[in-house]
């Protein structure tokens, strides 16, 4: 048995103190997860102390098979979820062919590191952050999006395609790009 191991049997037992290690030991990438969701750190901390309360209170579901920090994820990507579709009425938008088949150079990726970026998504109106997070870092189909979402698979679509042309739109503002060349990539 593994030191993890315990400290989640003991979890699922109670104990206050192994609560305490397991939240030690998690909470750093836990609020990078909540922070990708949230428009701002404090809804990211919210978000973080209402994920743990479920790691705890569903803490003696978890089976021992797998990753027991990906099931953790898991429950913060969904508690996250949830508290965006009380707060945000989604409005669906079908046609992502106004939005289809703009990219950015690699040379302008390149000047752009992983804070900056986490910051621009974190501008995001709410349901295309959440759209291009599920898409993008966890790696969901549109399909699965939009049954977590209660949203179309099409709106799926729609939303990261209208949250990529954004986010292009504010990296080359932000890199001093010409307007007539951010115009170009929205329209």
């Amino acid at each position: 048995m593994t030191d993890l191991d315990d400290i989640i049997k003991k979890c699922s037992a109670g104990d206050r103190k192994s609560q305490s290690l397991l939240y030690q030991r998690f909470a750093g990438k836990m609020y990078g997860v909540c922070l990708r969701y949230s428009k701002d750190a404090t809804e990211a901390e919210d978000n973080l102390q209402e994920g743990f309360i479920r790691v705890f209170t569903k803490i003696d579901q978890f089976q021992f098979k797998g990753s027991f920090e990906g099931w953790m994820r898991r429950i913060m990507v969904n508690t996250s979820l949830e508290k965006f579709r009380k707060q945000n009425n989604l409005y669906p938008v079908e046609d992502i062919t106004v939005y289809e088949g703009k990219q950015l150079s690699e040379d302008l990726l390149a000047q752009i590191n992983a804070n900056e970026l986490l910051k621009l998504v974190q501008e995001l109106p709410a349901r295309y952050r959440m759209v291009f997070n599920l898409y993008a870092i966890e790696g969901f189909s549109h399909k699965e999006i939009g049954e977590m979402m209660g949203i179309s698979e099409g709106t799926s679509k729609s939303n990261l395609s209208r949250a990529r042309v954004i986010l292009q739109k504010k990296v080359y503002e932000k890199f001093g790009v010409e307007r007539s060349k951010v115009n170009n990539i929205i329209c």
